[in-house]
């Protein structure tokens, strides 16, 4: 009799750990926030907050007379890394349509014309959410530095 006791309640402790961990898009945003700006701060970098709850920092803006948009190929050196500076790719010369991007770059990579050089602190809804991809865990908050070599 007492086993049968003892699944109810594994069951319970079970379910009550999953519940604790909690897929709150708010609370997730709010820590992924805080997690940049800790990351700005111990970095000393000139970050700026976008709306969208990306933060970028602009290096050189670029000189071409257009900033890429959805529909644009774009040529581009960079480097992606979590914040604790592990690095999951880089390429220095990738030709990508910005519209199969994550998020954060189709938001970001507009804010800089051709020759633009920068940073990119992507929060993980803008990244690639609760899906773990590449040795990059759910839920990581992304760092992208870049130069944009040209608008195809």
């Amino acid at each position: 009799m007492r086993k049968i006791a003892v699944l109810p309640l594994l069951l319970a402790i079970t379910f009550a750990f999953w519940g604790c961990q909690s897929d709150d898009p708010d609370k997730i945003a709010e820590r992924d926030r805080q997690k940049l700006l800790k990351y700005i701060d111990e970095n000393e970098l000139d970050a700026i907050e976008h709306s969208s709850g990306l933060f970028y920092v602009v290096e050189r803006e670029g000189s071409g007379s257009v900033h890429p948009d959805l529909s644009s190929l774009i040529v581009i050196r960079y480097k992606g890394k979590l914040l604790d500076g592990t690095i999951f790719d880089s390429n220095n010369q990738a030709k990508l349509q910005l519209f199969s991007t994550v998020r954060g770059w189709q938001i970001g990579i507009p804010l800089f014309r051709e020759g633009g050089k920068g940073m990119l602190l992507i929060p993980s809804a803008l990244g690639y959410g609760s899906f773990a991809q590449w040795g990059i865990p759910r839920n990581s908050c992304l760092i992208f530095e870049f130069e944009l070599l040209g608008i195809i």
